[in-house]
């Protein structure tokens, strides 16, 4: 996920976003296309950031304690190939945990730059940081990462170094994170590098099994983007006349996450009919999963180098140091 990509939702670290005139035009855009479809960062209001959260400890959702492990065995060699004076710039920071395994081990790290639109969360992790890490100067940007982002003023010399945990570059089309790597490379720039977590391909009841816990708690995640788009666009969904599912396709390499239909209905969305068909869906998220090719293309085709990929004794999931 990326649910995402399960955040920073990959998952799923995708960003919230505040209700707005654009994101009415957007939504009912997105529920009046073949097949019907809604980006990732809908999901992220304060409950879906809640209940991401307990995705990310559930037995069945491997990536967040697989990336975990892998950051911590990676650690010195991080350290060496970041180097002194490291800026650090976190897209979708989250709840900012995995970071702070950065921050302590890094040699002198300088200023850390968290960027999500989630704004109480954004705030509350970066109080803590400053009083945890009072020789790092914290500048939170409240943004949507998946647009370009200016960064402030940081120390001179520093190294600017991006952080993309979280297997989050799967909730991308392949071209689009392409394109979004290439935005990073530019907001680093010359000299600078990005540490990116990256989900791999694997069995389909491995992968299924995330996305479908048996506690039902990625379904609730997945049905309260309806909840919050009653609350924020009075739109009028029955949450019990949809379904969560989520299913490995194969031949595109991606988990996709959708609200099936369970009869034929009609939904007000901001003031706007929406019909749907019986067992017609919202594709709500996808989540791709690369293998060594697949990834080394995207990585060189967005200008970067991939110095040092390092995975898990299971083989489930990448963290890979970008130049």
């Amino acid at each position: 996920m990326t649910v995402p990509g399960k955040h920073h939702t990959g998952r799923r670290n995708a960003p919230p976003v505040s209700p707005s005139a654009g994101m009415r035009e957007e939504i009912l855009a997105g529920l009046h296309a073949r097949p019907k479809k809604l980006s990732p960062k809908y999901f992220y209001d304060a409950e879906g950031a809640r209940l991401f959260e307990e995705i990310t400890t559930l037995p069945e959702y491997y990536p967040t304690r697989t990336e975990l492990g892998i950051l911590h065995r990676a650690l010195p060699e991080l350290v060496d190939l970041a180097g002194p004076r490291v800026a650090l710039v976190e897209y979708g920071s989250g709840a900012g945990i995995k970071v702070r395994l950065l921050l302590e081990g890094l040699a002198a790290p300088v200023a850390y730059v968290p960027i999500d639109i989630s704004g109480e969360q954004l705030d509350r992790v970066a109080a803590g940081l400053r009083s945890d890490y009072p020789g790092i100067v914290v500048h939170p940007i409240r943004a949507d990462y998946t647009r370009a982002v200016s960064l402030p003023a940081l120390p001179r010399a520093a190294r600017r170094i991006a952080f993309f945990p979280g297997s989050t570059i799967g909730n991308f089309e392949p071209g689009a994170a392409t394109n979004f790597l290439r935005g990073v490379r530019t907001t680093v720039g010359a000299g600078g590098g990005l540490i990116l977590g990256v989900d791999r391909v694997k069995d389909g009841a491995t992968l299924e099994r995330a996305y479908n816990d048996a506690a039902g708690v990625t379904a609730r995640f997945n049905t309260n983007l309806l909840v919050r788009l009653n609350r924020e666009l009075a739109a009028t969904f029955d949450v019990d006349r949809f379904a969560h599912e989520a299913r490995w396709n194969r031949a595109d390499s991606r988990i996709e996450m959708h609200l099936r239909s369970l009869e034929d209905q009609v939904v007000q969305v901001g003031g706007t009919a929406v019909s749907f068909a019986r067992d017609e869906t919202i594709w709500t998220e996808s989540s791709y999963k690369y293998d060594h090719q697949r990834l080394e293309r995207m990585v060189t085709d967005a200008g970067f180098r991939l110095t040092r990929l390092w995975t898990d004794p299971e083989e489930l999931f990448w963290v890979a140091f970008l130049e």
